[in-house]
């Protein structure tokens, strides 16, 4: 029974109007976090709304060699 309603849960925070994903956060450079960001995030979308939130860095990382 406990398993049935985690599964409703899941499935209600998905079908929520905002709700992408951790795939779609994680490919646009972003980090899923649970209630906040951290002081050097922002906030881009929701990885599970209301909840669940997609952050991303304020400044972007260096990728010169």
């Amino acid at each position: 029974m406990g398993i049935l309603v985690l599964v409703l849960i899941f499935i209600s925070l998905t079908q929520h109007g905002g709700a992408h994903g951790p795939d779609v956060c994680n490919h646009n450079g972003g980090l899923c976090r649970v209630g906040n960001c951290v002081s050097s995030e922002y906030l881009t979308l929701y990885c599970f709304e209301p909840i669940i939130l997609c952050c991303k860095n304020l400044s972007p990382a260096n990728t010169k060699s």
